[in-house]
């Protein structure tokens, strides 16, 4: 279990640092957690160390709509928020940070959500 986590950290380490290295124009990067039960997406402005918008499978509408947090449609819908929530914030370009976490299933889900509503990465 310590080395999975010891593995997860270092993928983690070397996306973020390969992002910020290749991320000259100052972008806001888009950062998802999932856990085994939720899944949490934010946009980041690393320049001023401010989240400019937030969206989770456990803010309490969402609840009551959703099946579950930890499936697809909970991505999607999140992914969609998110999006529409950093658009009115004035953010269309971001950088997309998917973590330790493959780029499939959820995260994929999420990412493509996001996308439709008016981000671009």
């Amino acid at each position: 279990m310590a080395g999975n986590k010891k593995l997860m950290d270092r993928r983690k380490t070397r996306i973020r640092r390969t992002l910020k290295k290749n991320n000259v124009a100052g972008r806001p990067r888009l950062s998802v957690f999932r856990s085994s039960k939720n899944i949490y997406a934010q946009v980041i402005d690393d320049n001023n160390g401010v989240t400019v918008a937030a969206a989770s499978s456990l803010e309490a509408d969402l609840r009551k709509s959703l099946k579950t947090g930890a499936d697809v449609d909970a991505a999607t819908t999140i992914g969609k928020l998110v999006a529409e929530r950093a658009v009115k914030a004035g953010v269309k370009d971001v950088v997309f940070d998917r973590g330790p976490y493959i780029f499939h299933g959820r995260v994929k889900a999420l990412a493509d959500a996001a996308r439709e509503n008016g981000l671009s990465f």
